[in-house]
């Protein structure tokens, strides 16, 4: 293979896995900037949405798009319902929450292995044929992948700026005492925050699920790296979480083709490391006084 082939293969896979650190990187962000809470359980919601979109497609062969919003409903119930149950007695403590929802990501795990056993499943691509470009090919199923992605960010940026609801949870994030004197129901949108999070996190893992196994142990490293991208981009930036996702799934493209796996989690943990040192408080997060 040459150098070019090689370069926009890397490329190629890098925007992927970038693409599905976004997504899960901005749910990530979004329960954390709204609820102060670090979801251990984000994973597993990425595992839900991944076994969802394997069941719906492989198995009962419904259109994919219409395979994405049944797990990104699903889940984001699942999420209101789990948020409402186990999450809401512990909103004003944040060490018992985050505890809370490492206990959650146990139970979801442990249970999907019970139901559907341990072993990984394959599932088929979305769309079949290659795009030639010169010398590089790319699979029209992970073009695909990076096309949702970056249009299932845009929904939620302009819902977030372009509706009431979304401004009212902005507001939350940014003083959640100044929106309740506003008339902002805080006891509503911390269920839907929760339940949106999750639900671009079932989004990433249904548009993963083509291009990896399906397996109940499949959300430990997405939501490890979401968990690196948030502070690479900067605690409760968006944009932060786009470009941290971005960069971070390249870094980890590149340094795998040219160094092999193993070393390429040693090598951009390093690179997260040194640009921190840099910006402590993130690409594009706030600098605190």
């Amino acid at each position: 293979m040459d150098y070019a082939t090689l370069i926009g293969q890397a490329t190629l896979n890098g925007l992927v896995i970038g693409a599905m650190y976004m997504l899960m990187a901005v749910g990530f962000t979004l329960t954390f900037g709204i609820m102060r809470v670090v979801n251990f359980a984000h994973g597993e919601f990425y595992m839900l949405g991944a076994f969802t979109a394997f069941f719906t497609y492989a198995y009962w062969e419904i259109p994919f798009v219409v395979c994405l919003l049944i797990a990104a409903l699903t889940v984001g119930i699942l999420g209101v319902l789990v948020e409402g149950a186990l999450i809401q007695p512990f909103r004003d403590d944040e060490t018992s929450g985050m505890i809370a929802t490492l206990a959650i990501s146990v139970i979801i795990q442990n249970a999907a292995v019970l139901i559907w056993g341990p072993a990984p499943r394959p599932m088929p691509d979305i769309v079949q044929g290659t795009l030639m470009l010169g010398p590089f090919s790319f699979p029209w199923s992970r073009l695909v992948v990076i096309a949702a992605a970056v249009l299932i960010f845009v929904t939620f940026w302009l819902f977030m700026q372009g509706t009431r609801t979304g401004r009212a949870m902005r507001a939350v994030a940014q003083d959640k005492e100044t929106a309740l004197i506003q008339g902002i129901r805080i006891n509503a949108i911390y269920p839907l925050a929760f339940g949106m999070s999750v639900a671009l996190a079932a989004l990433a893992g249904a548009l993963m699920g083509p291009v990896f196994s399906v397996s109940p142990f499949i959300g430990l490293t997405p939501m490890l790296k979401a968990f690196v991208v948030v502070i690479l981009g900067g605690l409760g930036s968006v944009p932060g979480a786009v470009v941290g996702g971005i960069l971070l799934g390249l870094i980890e493209s590149f340094t795998a083709t040219m160094f092999g796996s193993l070393v390429s989690d040693i090598l951009q943990l390093l690179l997260v490391i040194m640009i921190l040192l840099v910006r402590p408080s993130g690409l594009l997060g706030q600098r605190e006084y």
